[in-house]
């Protein structure tokens, strides 16, 4: 896991320079700068949008007495997609608005339940409840 993770720390930002570049010889500078700003402006929206309706959500379920499971991966997948947007790049904020479109999101909270279950079964992830 912390390989995957090193990997895309160094792999990420380098494809970033690229399509930046690419970008910037393709549409101009300008235009370039103009579609960082504007991705990162309608991000920030989008994440506190969504946010606020995750946490709507967890408190209505909570007021049941329901557990607020499935919300708590849309905050989860919410988070990620608001601080990769804050990141400069094309590619980053595909991954970011991928994240906070209700609809997308659906895919990474099954992959993301995938990887906990799996940890789960392996023992390196840890469930403790209260008795």
């Amino acid at each position: 896991m912390f390989r995957i993770l090193l990997l895309l720390i160094i792999i990420v930002p380098a494809l970033e320079i690229a399509v930046l570049i690419l970008s910037g010889n393709t549409i101009g500078i300008w235009p370039t700068i103009a579609l960082i700003i504007l991705t990162g402006i309608l991000g920030a929206w989008l994440a506190k949008k969504e946010g606020l309706q995750a946490i709507r959500v967890a408190q209505l379920q909570t007021s049941q007495g329901q557990v607020p499971s499935s919300v708590m991966l849309d905050g989860l997948c919410i988070l990620i997609g608001g601080v990769v947007l804050l990141t400069p790049g094309f590619i980053t904020d595909a991954i970011g608005f991928f994240l906070l479109i209700p609809q997308t999101r659906g895919i990474a909270k099954a992959f993301l339940l995938k990887i906990f279950n799996e940890m789960i079964k392996n023992g390196n992830f840890i469930i403790m409840s209260r008795r």
